[in-house]
């Protein structure tokens, strides 16, 4: 991995930057970042929560070579926005995790960090900030809005975040995100005659998705779930099998088995 010391981190984020590159933005340097491996573009965007007190404690952690963590972005409740990785390089963000078969998801990835405690809902001027920072990442590096992913997407069980209060769907009516079709729950249900859908097909189709199956099936179901039945509950229902295909049917990810 092609990384840089810290000292040298914040040498180079000063003297390469001095500017966010999203309009509006305020560039604060991490030296938590390195080079992405391979040479690749970013592909995707993660989102997190900070699960902090405040979005000053968030920065100050985010900036602390201590810790060797950090995002490209942070949007405080106020809307206020900070930079701290440029979007060429390589923050450390996601951890261990998956998405469509891409393993070092930090490498393919932009992450934004947002200033929510995980019980509290998402303020409107972070919402709003979000939505014209997404759309600026999306047009920078040509990505679809259904590669915009919560870190609980990539890492079932292991994280929770954005969590069940975040509004995927008003992303969604902005062109930011991906959302089922309003019927989708009563589809895949099959004719009669049809064999039962089952777990196995729930997995099936989550895979086709992008989300790592290789856990426990209830951890992928509460990933599933906090994105897109985020008021459901219990084991895996048919509702959940027929909105999963579907979903897996308008944004199949193509998988890359042999990604790092």
């Amino acid at each position: 991995m092609a990384t840089v010391s810290p000292a040298a981190g914040i040498r180079a984020g000063i003297a390469g930057r001095s500017v966010a590159e999203a309009p509006g933005c305020l560039w604060h340097p991490s030296p938590s970042f390195g080079a992405r491996r391979g040479g690749v573009r970013p592909d995707m965007v993660v989102l997190h929560y900070t699960a902090m007190e405040s979005a000053g404690s968030a920065l100050a952690r985010l900036c602390d070579p201590e810790f060797e963590v950090s995002a490209h972005y942070l949007i405080g409740r106020d809307g206020t926005c900070w930079q701290m990785v440029s979007e060429a390089d390589r923050a450390w963000h996601a951890g261990t995790g998956s998405w469509g078969g891409r393993a070092d998801v930090n490498s393919h990835s932009i992450g934004v960090e947002l200033d929510n405690d995980g019980c509290s809902p998402f303020s409107e001027p972070l919402l709003s900030c979000l939505e014209t920072l997404l759309a600026g990442i999306l047009s920078r590096h040509a990505i679809p809005a259904s590669r915009v992913i919560g870190h609980s997407d990539m890492a079932p069980g292991r994280k929770i975040d954005p969590g069940r209060r975040f509004d995927w769907q008003r992303l969604a009516r902005r062109g930011l995100a991906c959302w089922p079709e309003a019927s989708a729950g009563d589809e895949g249900a099959g004719a009669p005659e049809e064999p039962a859908l089952s777990e196995p097909d729930f997995l099936h189709a989550c895979r086709q998705i992008g989300y790592p199956t290789d856990g426990a099936t209830l951890d992928v179901l509460d990933a599933f779930r906090a994105r897109f039945r985020q008021q459901a509950t219990g084991p895996v229902s048919p509702a959940d099998i027929a909105l999963a295909r579907h979903l897996a049917t308008r944004f199949p990810v193509d998988p890359s088995p042999g990604d790092a």
